[in-house]
Parts: structure tokens; C-alpha cells; sequence
């Protein structure tokens, strides 16, 4: 790999001592003189949050920069990233909490492009994608035969000769289950590949470690590299990323469960009877091998069976919560003696070179042997107190985590020293940002909030009917005659917000005694990437759903009603009983300390679905009290703050004009 070359600041310094006054002069005069040459106007809400980064980068802090929606924050974060990178020698990592937020800030016509173009930065920016998202050379060789009766199977093999980067973006319209069969996965075992060295996935890693400026990766990504980095150089081989100077998390708050997936290990049980199937199918396979195959086979169903019957069901969850009991410990025990043995078996087959299977795919198998182990190690130790385990509900995995994840962010991260900023418009409850730090297991760090730049006084009224039962079973019609009165004066034009499917079902039913003249969009009865566009086209339309508290952006008259159902309390989750225990053990009340806070960043997130421009106008609903009750603080702090709360529903006829 080529040295990188370091670039010019866009401003002159003398001395390490004189850069962070520079830097500020210099985004000052960016926001105040340059910017608007553009068009753009001047914004005091993004120009307080540019220095306050820049003051956190340059005293190498951790630091809190919560931004209310339109302040800007991207361009924020840019303009302090960039110098820093450059003053350094090394590249600024920019996690992103999803693949289409890279895009927005590293693709074609992204924030980078524009802001480079701008000041004539030539800013040179890499993506570092998840390695799913790149074609494995080895696998499209194993799939060859495929090619001359799939069409699907024929364009790939001809793109993956031409291709330098094997980047699915270049094959968009591949169905998922064909990339699958030719996309890298975490079985395989690049060590003794026949491309090892030479791969896509390798020249991909090499155009990004060479990034001089910035590394725009998503937060599963980062968390890979973390985790994995110290390992991977004791082993000499080359980190995931490359060095950075300072890494920036965009939409912060969500880093919790990526980090913890990467930390942790999960079991499939859809992997293990695919690969026991296949190696009870050998032809000649040895006694040994075979034997191993069936006890494993007998461990494996008798772990998946008490692991179902100790799973907590709540449709609500997507992370179901286990009970360890000692009967799933003892299943976990043999299971775990059983791999030991396998695992052996297979290497053994490789070393006596018997070839009843391809390398490659015995390597895979070794690989899903490992990682189970490892899964079952930690759940094994010290009878289940040292992790946080669930089952995924979407595919019955079976996931084994830390317990101290913070403990192992402040050892891998918050130690070396290193700039790292969260950047998100939800951090903070009432601006007291306890919640999260605790979380992150952060002592020592500095903060900056400030409100959006839109006038919610004139834009927001926010809705808060009286006398609604407190009890869910009694409030339900009440609810639903506020919610129908609610749509006739706004004409639709309304995103319904609730916390479970059930209660999409439930609210569905409810509404056909009533003859609304909208068309309703439901969660459980579509895409949601098509309800939502279905939604900005179809103006007088109505959208409900457990989904669309976040990342859903609706600008215009389409969204001018925004309800919400149900206070967003967590659901039951592992990873939040995890919390509840810890606060717990220091003498806090689970209550004040996380699940009302949790409640408050969520709601803050879907009220800020309603306003996107300075030109939106709209109402906020509730539907459950909110005067009076324990919570209310958490709910008064997360509303657009300045907006109007009214208690007679007459009065939004005025909004809604």
C-alpha cells in the first residue's frame, strides 16, 4: 500500500499551538462569507455547533453535539473533520447508521461532493461498506455452473470480470437471494483461499485505507474493526480500517446494538442442520466422522428445543429475552462438548487430505463450528451472568453479547485518546445527557444542544386531549373517537404512530365502523419503503405503524397530523434489561434512570417527522395522558420545544387551514 500523501489546509497556521484558532476563524468565514455566495443562509444554530466540534476535536474530547432538525449538523462535522485530517496526516472515520446514509454523504451529488465543490477542497473520501456488500471471487468460481442456465447468474460472471471493486451498487437490481450465493460471508475463510490477496473484497479494502481526508463506514463496520483490531495486528495482519485521527458517529444514539452484535457471536440453527446435512450425505465419509455428525445432530435439536421453551414470547420484541435455566445450561454444555469434537473431526479430515469435501467448504464449516463455540463459551461462563442473550425473532438466531459493553468501549475507544463525537438531534433528555453516557459508560466528556432553527411557535401545535383513561383497556374507543374527530379536521394527511402490530390490527378494526374518505396505509400490508412513498404521493392519505418513528421524511401538506398512539416506552429487550440491572446496582431507580429517558429519545425522533421545512405547518397528538403522570418531563422535554400546547381540539382547525 502507497504512503498516503498529506493534503493542504485550506488556511495557513504556525505551529500545533495556532491550529484550532485558525480552524475557527476559518469555518467562520465559511458560514458567514463563502456559504452565502451560494445561496445559502447563514444559520447560528449550525455555526454554534461548528465551533463546538471544532473546540472537542481539537482538545481530542468526547463530546455530545446534539443538533435539532435543519440545524445542518453534516456540514457541521465536515468543515472540522476535514482540517483535522489534514492537520493530522491521518483520515477521520464518519460512521453512518445506515448503508443509504453514506450514500447521502459519499455518493454522487452527497454532502462531501457539494461542500468540495463549494470551497475547492478536493476532499478526498472513501466508503468502507459492509463486506456483505461485495462479490466474493471465490464463490462466483464455485457458482460457475450456474451461469450457463441462470440468466441472473450469466450478467454477474460477465460484470465480475470487468469489475474492479465487485461493489453490489454496480449490480442494483441483482434479487437478493442470487447475491447472497455470490456475496462474501463471515463463513468464509479467507486464509487458505485460492484468491487470497488478490480479491475484490481486498482491492476494495485498499482503495479505502488509502482515503486521505475521510472514511465513511457504517456503525456495524466500525464496530468490526474495533473489536477485532488489536487481534488482527498481533497476528500481523492488516486492521479492517486504517489509522484514523478521530471518528465522528452520526446518529449516535443508535450505536448501542451494532456494537454489541460485533462484540458478540449468534448461533443459526438454519446453518447447523445445512451443514450436518451435508456431511451426513458423504459418500464413504468415516465412522467417526459420521458418529459425530449424528451426536451433533442430537445436541443441536435438544439446545434449539429447551432454547425455544425458554424464550419469554412478546410479539412487541424484536430481541426476545431467555431464561437460563439449568436444564438450557446443560443442553448449552453438551452442545458446546459436541462441537469440540466435530470441530476436531473436521480437521482431521483436512489433514489426512481425504477430499470428501472441497477445502473451501470444510473451512466453512469450521468457521460456523468456531464461532458457535465461542458463542456458547461466553454463555457457558459463570452460568450465564457474563453475557446478554436473546432470540432474534426475525430468524430464530440465537445471540450471545457482552454484559459490559462499556466496559470494552472505553478500553478499545474512549482511552486512546482520540476525538469521538456522537452527532445526532436526539442525545439528551431536556438537555441533561446522563441517560446516554451512562449507557456508553462515559465519565469524562463535554456537550453542546441546541434547539432547531424552525420556529415551532408558529409552525407545531401540539395536541393533548383531557380526561383519557390511564388504564390501555378503557382507553381504547375514547382514543379512537379523539383519532377519527382528528383526520376530518385534518383531512388525513396524518402518520399514525403506535409501538406494536398488534395495535396497527387493533386500531385497523376499530376504524370500519367509521366512513373515512382516505386511503389507509398499514404497516403490516406493504413495504415500508413503498407505504412511505406511497404515502408523500398520495396527499390526503393516512400512515400507522410501529416503524416509522425514524427515517422517514415527509415534507409538504402530506404529513400535516402527527399522532401518537402510544407513548414509546422500550419494549421488553435484553440489552435494556441489561441497563435496568446496572443502574439498579448502584442504588438508581430503573424507572427515572432508563426506561423514561429511553421513552423520551424516542418520542423526540418520531415528533420529528411532522416539521422537515421552514415551510411545514402541523399538529402534534398524543393519545395517552401525559398531565400529571411520572413521565411527563421525559415527554415535555422530547416536544418541539416553543410549540403550542392546546387541550380543545377545535383550536387546530387553524393549523390545519
Amino acid at each position: 500500500m502507497c504512503a498516503l500523501v498529506r493534503s493542504e489546509l485550506p488556511f495557513k497556521y504556525r505551529g500545533k499551538a495556532d491550529f484550532p484558532a485558525r480552524l475557527a476563524g476559518w469555518i467562520g468565514d465559511v458560514f458567514y462569507d463563502v456559504l452565502p455566495e451560494h445561496g445559502y443562509e447563514i444559520r447560528e444554530e449550525q455555526i454554534f455547533t461548528a465551533y463546538q466540534l471544532a473546540d472537542a476535536v481539537c482538545k481530542q474530547k468526547v463530546h455530545f453535539a446534539e443538533a435539532g432538525l435543519g440545524t445542518g449538523k453534516t456540514f457541521a462535522y465536515l468543515l472540522c473533520a476535514l482540517p483535522y485530517a489534514r492537520f493530522t496526516g491521518k483520515p477521520v472515520v464518519i460512521a453512518c447508521a445506515s448503508t443509504a446514509l453514506q450514500g447521502q454523504l459519499a455518493g454522487p451529488k452527497g454532502d462531501i461532493e457539494i461542500l468540495s465543490n463549494l470551497l475547492s477542497l478536493d476532499i478526498n473520501a472513501r466508503m468502507a461498506k459492509d463486506p456483505r456488500q461485495y462479490i466474493c471471487d471465490e464463490k462466483v468460481n464455485q457458482n460457475s455452473f450456474t451461469a450457463l442456465t441462470s440468466e441472473n447468474f450469466k450478467k454477474i460472471f460477465h460484470w465480475a470480470e470487468q469489475t474492479k471493486l465487485g461493489e453490489r451498487s454496480e449490480m442494483p437490481h441483482v434479487p437478493d437471494k442470487v447475491w447472497k450465493q455470490v456475496a462474501w460471508d463471515e463463513t468464509m475463510n479467507c486464509e487458505s483461499c485460492t484468491c487470497r490477496g488478490y480479491c475484490k473484497l481486498v482491492r476494495a479494502r485498499e482503495h479505502y485505507r488509502s482515503a486521505r481526508d475521510l472514511i465513511i463506514c457504517d456503525h456495524a463496520v466500525f464496530f468490526d474493526d474495533l473489536w477485532s483490531r488489536e487481534e488482527r495486528m498481533a497476528d500481523g495482519k492488516l486492521p479492517l480500517l486504517p489509522e484514523y485521527s478521530a471518528v465522528i458517529f452520526d446518529e449516535g444514539h443508535k450505536i448501542i446494538p451494532p456494537a454489541a452484535m460485533k462484540a458478540g457471536h449468534r448461533i443459526v440453527e438454519e446453518d447447523i442442520v445445512s451443514m450436518l446435512s451435508c456431511l451426513e450425505s458423504i459418500q464413504g465419509a468415516r465412522t467417526a466422522l459420521l458418529s459425530i455428525v449424528v451426536a451433533m445432530s442430537k445436541a443441536a435439536s435438544d439446545f434449539f428445543k429447551k432454547l425455544r421453551g425458554s424464550t419469554i414470547r412478546d410479539e412487541t420484541a424484536d430481541r426476545l429475552a431467555v431464561q437460563a435455566d439449568d436444564q438450557l445450561l446443560e443442553a448449552a454444555l453438551k452442545l458446546r462438548c459436541a462441537l469440540d469434537v466435530l470441530l476436531s473431526e473436521l480437521q482431521n479430515e483436512t489433514g489426512l487430505h481425504l477430499h470428501s469435501l472441497p477445502s473451501n467448504q470444510l473451512q466453512s464449516f469450521e468457521t460456523i463450528v468456531e464461532r458457535a463455540a465461542e458463542a456458547l463459551n461466553r454463555f457457558l461462563r459463570k452460568g450465564g451472568e457474563d453475557a446478554i442473550v436473546w432470540v432474534d425473532r426475525a430468524d430464530g438466531s440465537f445471540c450471545v453479547v457482552p454484559r459490559h459493553l462499556s466496559e470494552l468501549l472505553n478500553k478499545h475507544l474512549f482511552t486512546r485518546k482520540l476525538p469521538v463525537v456522537f452527532s445526532s438531534a436526539t442525545l439528551s433528555s431536556g438537555k441533561e445527557f446522563g441517560y446516554f453516557a451512562r449507557t456508553l459508560g462515559v465519565d469524562d466528556y463535554s456537550s453542546s444542544s441546541i434547539e432547531s432553527s424552525f420556529n415551532f411557535e408558529q409552525q407545531v401545535l401540539i395536541y393533548l386531549p383531557k380526561h383519557l383513561p390511564v388504564e390501555d383497556e378503557i382507553r381504547f374507543i375514547p382514543a379512537l373517537q379523539q383519532l377519527v374527530q382528528l383526520l376530518r379536521l385534518s383531512g388525513g394527511r396524518a402518520l399514525v404512530l403506535v409501538n406494536s402490530m398488534s395495535e396497527v390490527r387493533k386500531i385497523r378494526r376499530g376504524l370500519k365502523e367509521f366512513s373515512l374518505p382516505f386511503e389507509f396505509l398499514w404497516e403490516d400490508r406493504g413495504e415500508r419503503g413503498y407505504l412511505a412513498q406511497r404515502f408523500r404521493e398520495e396527499v390526503s392519505s393516512v400512515l400507522v405503524g410501529t416503524g416509522f418513528w425514524e427515517g422517514i421524511d415527509v415534507p409538504g401538506p402530506a404529513l400535516s397530523l402527527l399522532v401518537i398512539w402510544q407513548l414509546p416506552f422500550p419494549k421488553p429487550d435484553p440489552l435494556i434489561e441489561a441497563r435496568c440491572q446496572e443502574v439498579k446496582k448502584k442504588g438508581l431507580d430503573p424507572l427515572i434512570s432508563v426506561d423514561y429517558p429511553e421513552m423520551g429519545l424516542k418520542l423526540k425522533q418520531g415528533c420529528g417527522r411532522l416539521i422537515r421545512t421552514k415551510d411545514d405547518r402541523g399538529a402534534i397528538a398524543i393519545m395517552e395522558p401525559v398531565r400529571g403522570v411520572p413521565w411527563e418531563p421525559f415527554v415535555t422535554a422530547a416536544l418541539p420545544q416553543g410549540a403550542r400546547v392546546i387541550e380543545n381540539i377545535d383550536a387546530l382547525v387553524q393549523i390545519f387551514q
